[in-house]
């Protein structure tokens, strides 16, 4: 009985998330309900057709096609949730850092290395490819803002990789949306074990860095809370 109690908390927890992401997702998508009624719908149909081909009861038949079109509305909910998180961000001070928290295992975040009083940010990125300097702001101003990180990690990892990255939407930028795959499509010129001994270099450039936070705001430094809140976690 215990058990039972507490999953029915969870439970609750959880549509709550779920309602929390629709209406978050319904400002900048407004069709979004009506959208996810019509993929129900014609995934349903759909399927309802085909296993009614195959040998078994209609009640099965049925049963399996609302399923498909449960999983259907919660693939495409999942994308335009992610979409529209990325629109409500998008030009904000801190989105970069937010859509890199999304990178997986085997990648080192660490936001906001360098900065100046204009909150241009460089964000930087450690994994397969090797350092990926990502730079947000003004272009004009993050080059020698880039230049000058370049430089330093240069010196403590002059045999890895480093990548600079303008995170935006001018020409050469790359747009906020597009960053977390153009940084993975980079390469893989560095194994797990290098990777290791290239953070710790850097651990020694950051100890004498000045503490920064990103610049406060409604953008989150991860979106990986709303994502998790569709997986039900």
């Amino acid at each position: 009985m215990a058990k039972k109690d507490a999953a029915a908390p969870e439970k609750e927890g959880r549509l709550k998330q779920i309602a929390l992401v629709y209406k978050m997702t319904k400002k900048t998508d407004p069709r979004i309900g009506l959208i996810l009624l019509g993929v129900f719908v014609l995934t349903a149909a759909i399927a309802f057709g085909v296993f009614t081909l195959v040998p078994g009861g209609w009640i099965f038949d049925l049963v399996t096609a609302v399923l498909f079109g449960l999983l259907a509305v919660l693939i495409v909910f999942g994308r335009r949730a992610q979409k529209s998180q990325y629109a409500q961000i998008d030009g904000q001070p801190g989105a970069a850092a937010a859509v890199l928290g999304q990178l997986k295992r085997g990648w080192k975040v660490d936001p906001g290395i360098a900065f100046n009083r204009q909150q241009d940010l460089v964000h930087r990125v450690v994994g397969p490819p090797g350092i990926v300097l990502v730079g947000e702001g003004n272009p004009t101003r993050l080059k020698s803002l880039l230049a000058t990180e370049r430089r330093k990690h240069e010196r403590v990892a002059s045999e890895t990789p480093i990548y600079e990255v303008v995170s935006g939407t001018g020409e050469g930028a790359v747009p906020v949306p597009k960053l977390s795959r153009h940084v993975t499509k980079l390469g893989r010129n560095i194994k797990p074990a290098e990777m290791t001994d290239v953070l710790q270099r850097l651990r020694a450039l950051d100890a004498n860095r000045s503490n920064m936070p990103i610049p406060k705001g409604p953008v989150p430094t991860s979106m990986k809370g709303a994502r998790g809140n569709m997986r039900g976690r």
